[in-house]
């Protein structure tokens, strides 16, 4: 029992300094994109009619006069601190804005990443089984278009179709103007996911207005997950599928429905989990056309924004944030696992 609580000891220390020494590199990273990108922090705060004193009492208050070892350090004990410094752009602590539009960005991966798993694993399943037949053909077509159609592009033909000619959903924006002065005044903002707070607040009226709005920004996203993560569900089954144990168990006349649904799709777990994962941090940190798109007030378009106006902190505590989100993500993963196969435990 000793040896065993001493292995599970060295095995947190071992994730906790792995944690520490990616967020580490992510800082690095970020750091240096600060220090190289074409902004300069200093004449975005003063302007370009400011003196050559003031520029350079505002490089001194930033710290830009010292040592870059000395700058990295301080930005290293500011972030871990919370500060992610003030938003050129809002006047506001970058931290503070961020936890504002993030649930808009979380809310629309989150159920786009949905749409990805709940349609696109049974088709990479139907794909591998009929492998080379018409079904198989049309779904590797469909995941095809998914890779090939530029993201913004099939958001502009879904606002012009299914907003601007059928009027089948919501136009830009999270909800209509007035059901906007409806949430913020009645619906209590719990979560800051505009579906889950109307839902607990029973105003169903402002939840319909907002699942209007959602679903086609949302779907373009699902679209893109879903041809990502059925054709790996493909190559995972096509490997599983030539399996001994599949064999055996065809030939000892187990119904087919359990030999791929349950013995061949249960060993495809552990992969799948990875590529859900990774699918669901793309979406997160690559929703920024479909934001801009789709004037979408959620991290991506605030990113956007920023680097437009040159608000360099809100750049990085943008990307910041992201890279966490890839970390935890990855973590949560490794933990999965842990539950769904026994070997790694």
């Amino acid at each position: 029992m000793p040896g065993l609580l001493k292995r599970r000891a060295w095995a947190l220390a071992g994730l906790v300094a792995t944690l520490a020494a990616t967020f580490l590199g992510l800082l690095l990273v970020t750091f240096v994109i600060g220090r190289v990108i074409p902004i300069d922090p200093v004449l975005a705060i003063v302007g370009e009619r400011a003196t050559t004193a003031q520029y350079e009492a505002a490089r001194s208050a930033l710290g830009l006069d010292r040592p870059l070892l000395t700058q990295f350090a301080i930005y290293v004990r500011d972030v871990l601190a919370g500060d992610l410094g003030t938003s050129i752009l809002t006047a506001r602590p970058v931290l503070q804005d961020i936890a504002r539009v993030f649930p808009a960005t979380l809310e629309l991966a989150t159920i786009a990443t949905l749409v990805g798993v709940l349609l696109g694993v049974p088709m990479g399943v139907v794909a591998a089984v009929r492998q080379g037949r018409l079904a198989d053909q049309a779904i590797r077509l469909l995941g095809l278009f998914g890779y090939s159609m530029p993201v913004f592009w099939l958001g502009l033909m879904g606002l012009l179709l299914f907003y601007g000619e059928l009027g089948w959903v919501g136009g830009p924006g999270r909800l209509d103007t007035s059901y906007q002065f409806v949430f913020d005044l009645d619906v209590p903002q719990v979560t800051g996911a505009i579906l889950v707070d109307t839902a607990l607040a029973g105003a169903w009226d402002v939840f319909r207005n907002a699942l209007t709005h959602i679903v086609l920004p949302a779907g373009v996203l699902g679209y893109y997950s879903l041809a990502y993560i059925s054709r790996m569900t493909r190559s995972f089954m096509l490997e599983q599928l030539r399996q001994e144990y599949v064999v055996t168990a065809r030939v000892k006349g187990m119904p087919e429905w359990r030999v791929v649904w349950i013995h061949a799709l249960g060993n495809v777990q552990v992969p799948l989990i990875t590529v859900i994962a990774l699918s669901y941090a793309q979406l997160l940190e690559g929703s920024v056309l479909t934001e801009t798109v789709f004037a979408w007030p959620g991290l991506g378009l605030y990113i956007t924004q920023a680097l437009f106006s040159g608000d360099l902190a809100a750049v990085m505590g943008g990307t910041i944030v992201v890279g966490a989100a890839f970390i935890l993500l990855n973590l949560l993963s490794d933990l999965l696992y842990r539950l769904v196969d026994p070997r790694s435990r």
